[in-house]
Parts: C-alpha cells; sequence; structure tokens
C-alpha cells in the first residue's frame, strides 16, 4: 500500500505561482511513476504531468508544457508540481497519483487539493 498526501493548493491570481507537494509513504520504491491529475467542475479527470521516481523523465500534458515542473526528492519521498503562469482555467483539484511501474493504472490516490486562479 501507497499513501499520498497532498498540500499547497489555494487561491490565486491569474499569472501567478503555486507549488504542490505530495508526501508518500508506506511502500513506496524507485519502481513506482508519480503523477499529477486535475478535475475541474464539470469535467473528467485529466492528466497533468508524471515522472518516474528512477530516472526522472519527466511527461507533460500539452497545455501545461513550459508552465508547470514536476519534480521529486528522493529524500523526503515527496514529489512536487511547480505551477507558473497560471490562468483560470486551470482552476480544479488537483490528485496526486502512483502506480507501479508495470501496472498501466494509477492504483494510488491522495485526497486531492483545491486550486483556483482567479481573472
Amino acid at each position: 500500500q501507497v499513501q499520498l498526501v497532498e498540500s499547497g493548493g489555494g487561491l490565486v491570481q491569474g499569472g501567478g505561482s503555486l507549488r504542490l507537494s505530495c508526501a508518500a509513504s508506506g511502500r513506496t520504491n524507485s519502481g513506482y511513476h508519480m503523477g499529477w491529475f486535475r478535475q475541474a467542475p464539470g469535467k473528467e479527470r485529466e492528466f497533468v504531468a508524471a515522472i518516474r521516481w528512477s530516472s526522472g523523465s519527466t511527461y507533460y500534458a500539452d497545455d501545461v508544457k513550459g508552465r508547470f515542473t514536476i519534480s521529486r526528492d528522493n529524500a523526503k519521498n515527496t514529489v512536487f508540481l511547480q505551477m507558473n503562469s497560471l490562468k483560470p482555467e486551470d482552476t480544479a483539484v488537483y490528485y496526486c497519483a502512483a502506480r507501479y511501474y508495470s501496472d498501466p493504472n494509477y492504483d494510488y490516490w491522495g485526497q486531492g487539493t483545491q486550486v483556483t486562479v482567479s481573472s
């Protein structure tokens, strides 16, 4: 089992920045991939970014490339999502998720943290 706890959400003006954190505990090791997803009101949950814990390779959704950066701190078992140049359309609940590298699905999810961007 893997437990994930997000933090760092809040209210920010358009053009501003926020950094989300995801603290992982339990059966975490370098074989996991960590991801950030978001869900806006009335919309389906969508992929935002992911990182391979072992190599640090990163992946981004097209609409956040160049604005968001995912990173990890191995010593603290924590994954971050630095969000810059925020837009009102980035408003959503952001979720941290984890999957083992051989598993196609993200099996472990955090409780989510609200990000609200005002215009």
